[in-house]
């Protein structure tokens, strides 16, 4: 899903989708963040994905992504992030990335994925 994205991206001029990535010297991506608008919505984007190498992991390169996603939103009139991710201990670090930065859990959908494995809904009002 996300190569989808990210070829939606890089080939498609009209798409809804944007990215930003981060790159060292060796010329290798070592990160990025895929957004984009919420058809039919007053100002609301989906953070559909945040990807970092883990060889990367904690020197705040998520942070950097986010902060510049942010700041193109801000640009682009936005008023609200969205974003969902699984209840699951996998997920923990990143449902703990997003409270740190500012987000709060909308909702959950219980069951969702499968029994035991909720959907997380969260969210993060810009100030526009």
């Amino acid at each position: 899903m996300a190569r989808e994205l990210l070829d939606d991206i890089l080939t498609n001029s009209d798409s809804d989708y944007q990215a930003l990535c981060v790159v060292e010297q060796d010329k290798r991506v070592h990160g990025y963040i895929c957004f984009g608008r919420i058809p039919m919505t007053d100002r609301c984007y989906d953070l559909y994905w945040i990807a970092v190498d883990p060889a990367q992991s904690r020197r705040g390169m998520a942070r950097l992504l986010l902060t510049h996603m942010e700041a193109a939103m801000r640009a682009q009139g936005g008023s609200r992030i969205y974003l969902d991710t699984s209840s699951t201990g996998p997920y923990q670090a990143a449902k703990a990335f997003y409270l740190k930065n500012g987000f709060t859990v909308a909702c959950v959908l219980t069951d969702f994925y499968r029994p035991g494995d909720d959907k997380v809904i969260y969210k993060k009002d810009l100030g526009n």
